[in-house]
């Protein structure tokens, strides 16, 4: 007897049959599967520069096997965007990093690498295309605002990407990240600016890193790892605006 299999049902049997095994426990137990759920979503977005002098360059590292970094998307100083990694999968752009109390920074992520060797400005046509790119991600995921990072920011011990030149303040126009303009308020005298950096997200384990990665980030021209009057006025009142926009919503 012949049977007729219709086009849905052939379907449904072949992606049935490429999908990957459920991952399991180590113990035994009953698998029971359930409808409900979907892919899990990222909640930031790291910012890094390639160190490389070309695209092309950039384009090898990240896809070498041997290597083992990736990104999600690359974007070339042209303002050529290429997608390297499934929006789904977790790159390993990261490494060993820390926000808050997410102390794994490339599963809660997206990572953009931008094409720039770290001792040059941003071209214009690049940060533009950055801007849409983040713009249509914080559209589909609804990443925070506080939520776009620097790769220093999220391992200030080890990097200092996406480098002094990088327009924080530009981006935080936009909706991408937060900023203090002067003059600042000054802070209660009780403020504890360890706190303070540790309330932004900052790992505070090495303080003097992290510090310097808070000063890259908002005071590039400033280099000495310390705080001044003026700095912990910055520090709190970017504080201030993250609770604001965390309790609104």
């Amino acid at each position: 007897m012949s049977v007729i299999l219709k086009w849905p049902l052939i379907l449904s049997l072949a992606l049935a049959a490429c999908a990957p095994a459920p991952q399991r426990a180590d113990i035994p137990t009953t698998w029971q599967g359930s409808p409900s759920f979907n892919e899990r979503k990222p909640n930031f977005v790291v910012i890094h520069h390639t160190s490389d002098d070309t695209v092309e360059q950039a384009r090898r590292t990240l896809a070498d096997p041997l290597r083992s970094v990736s990104a999600h998307y690359l974007v070339g100083r042209d303002g050529v965007i290429f997608q390297m990694v499934d929006e789904r999968a977790r790159a390993w752009h990261a490494g060993e990093s820390k926000w808050g109390a997410d102390t794994d920074l490339n599963s809660a992520s997206l990572g953009i690498e931008l094409d720039n060797n770290g001792r040059e400005p941003f071209p214009d046509i690049q940060i533009t295309a950055l801007i849409d790119l983040l713009a249509d991600i914080k559209r589909r995921y609804h990443i925070p605002s506080a939520n776009f990072l620097g790769h220093a920011d999220v391992a200030p011990r080890r990097k200092t990407d996406p480098s002094r030149y990088f327009p924080w303040k530009t981006l935080a126009g936009r909706g991408f990240g937060l900023w203090c303009d002067p003059p600042f308020p000054e802070p209660r005298v009780e403020f504890d600016a360890a706190l303070a950096l540790r309330a932004l997200g900052y790992d505070t384990g090495n303080l003097d890193a992290a510090i310097r990665a808070f000063k890259l980030h908002f005071l590039p021209d400033e280099v000495p790892s310390e705080l001044s009057g003026p700095n912990r006025g910055l520090l709190n009142c970017l504080v201030e605006k993250a609770v604001r926009r965390e309790t609104q919503g």
